[in-house]
């Protein structure tokens, strides 16, 4: 018989190698696990952000845009290893990353302008930091890493000619270069940064509006146009140029022979929209969040914008003339035609119900190519006053974008960042350094003591 210290020394052996055996197979399963982890960390890619406007992802319509560019995009990045502002570099690469990521063929490489000056001095660099963007055999410089510099650059790359906006001027219009709050300056400014070329056209001067003019802007002139001028803009129409006619309610100021070529239906009066009351404003503001998902300048498009005292614009779609109707507001609201007071109310005999359209979109064939003719019953939205209310920056620049031809670089501007600055009081502080610092460590070593105590006892 086996005495009973024999008897726990196997015991002991079997429970040792059991022990062993279990410690060696956790092992296994963990390097197998991890292993595992690993192939599918490369295999796929899952991420999600939690900043408060998703400003480290890349927003749905930058994403769509950079599909449709063809061809590859190459940016070169002129920063030396280390600035005053940190390792511009390792800032760079983190900004293009998600970039790559949404186009396979963007590419970027590092130069640094202290080792390699004859190179930096021909691409004409000047700031450390720089990004040279290329594609489209152009080239564009960018110094500000954000979203919107970024997709802007493109979009100036992107088009294949100058495109040059004329505005007409010489009757008191909103400009687009002023800086008055009923001009357009602000949304000059705006065409600019993707590329577009503005001038103003005075057709008492000019002969002609100009063959090159990608489109020609009327911006509610506020006295009448001689009949030679309007005559000029006719011939303009005739031979297909593109329009973007903005309408106030007031008078056409000698231009009725430009709406009745258009076929357009101008009635009087100002849209009242009483769901604006709601929003502290007055009710002639008229909020748009209805369009046409059917267009290229409404497609996709579900911000709202605001309308401040627009009027009703219809067209007959008669002749050559193709109509959409791009704009419904007030749909609990109508046309008012009296006096605009403190006691506005329906009339039924003489005003107008809602939903009130406000916009039309005219197409038709001119010699082989498409004419393309926007009329808004309104001024204000693109206005320096109201142009950053809701989408009406992005809605101008679509509009824009289509009569140009350009319908494919058509996106809603980038988000904003809107992330601020997390301040924590005191008692916040000393719990994230205590807790993180001192408990939790403390916590932690004594589980682990407790654990390795109770396996020395076992």
């Amino acid at each position: 018989m086996l005495r009973d210290s024999e008897i726990n020394v196997r015991t002991a052996t079997k429970i040792h190698v059991r022990r062993l055996m279990q410690n060696s197979l956790f092992v296994v399963l963990l390097a197998a696990l991890v292993a595992l982890l690993a192939f599918f960390a490369n295999e796929y890619r899952f991420e999600h952000d939690l900043t408060q406007n998703a400003r480290n992802t890349l927003s749905q319509q930058t994403r769509e845009f950079l599909g449709k560019l063809k061809g590859p995009i190459h940016v070169t990045v002129f920063a030396t290893s280390q600035d005053a502002r940190g390792d511009i570099r390792k800032m760079a690469q983190e900004f293009l990353t998600p970039y790559q990521r949404a186009k396979p063929d963007l590419s970027f490489g590092f130069v640094d302008p202290r080792e390699d000056p004859k190179q930096a001095q021909a691409a004409s660099v000047r700031a450390n930091g720089e990004l040279v963007l290329e594609y489209n055999r152009k080239t564009e410089h960018l110094l500000d890493y954000s979203e919107p510099a970024f997709v802007n650059a493109l979009m100036r790359l992107a088009r294949s000619s100058e495109r040059l906006v004329m505005a007409l001027t010489g009757h008191g219009e909103r400009r687009l270069d002023g800086i008055a709050n009923h001009d357009l300056g602000e949304f000059g400014k705006q065409l600019a940064d993707k590329g577009f070329k503005t001038a103003g056209l005075n057709l008492a001067l000019a002969q002609e509006v100009p063959a090159n003019a990608a489109l020609l802007i009327i911006a509610s002139p506020q006295v009448d146009l001689q009949p030679a001028e309007v005559e000029k803009i006719r011939q303009y129409l005739e031979k297909g140029g593109n329009l973007l006619w903005l309408i106030d309610p007031e008078p056409l100021h000698g231009l009725q022979p430009i709406a009745e070529m258009l076929g357009l239906i101008l009635g009087p009066g100002v849209v009242v929209d009483p769901d604006a009351q709601q929003l502290n404003v007055s009710p002639a503001m008229a909020i748009a969040a209805s369009y046409d998902g059917r267009h290229p300048i409404t497609a996709d498009f579900h911000l709202n914008s605001v309308f401040p005292f627009a009027r009703q614009i219809e067209a007959n779609e008669s002749g050559d003339w193709h109509v959409t109707k791009l704009i419904e507001v007030a749909p609990r609201g109508w046309v008012e035609t009296g006096k605009l007071d403190n006691k506005i109310t329906f009339n039924k005999t003489r005003d107008v119900p809602g939903p009130v359209n406000i916009a039309v979109a005219l197409e038709r064939s001119v010699e082989d190519r498409t004419q393309r003719v926007v009329v808004v019953g309104n001024g204000n939205f693109l206005s320096n006053t109201f142009l950053g209310n809701g989408g009406n920056t992005d809605l101008g620049v679509n509009i824009i974008n289509w009569l140009a031809s350009d319908e494919n670089l058509i996106t809603l501007q980038p988000r904003p960042t809107i992330d601020s600055d997390l301040q924590l009081g005191r008692g916040a502080q000393y719990f994230l350094t205590y807790g993180f610092m001192v408990f939790l460590p403390l916590t932690f070593a004594s589980i682990g003591l407790m654990i390795w105590w109770r396996r020395r006892k076992a």
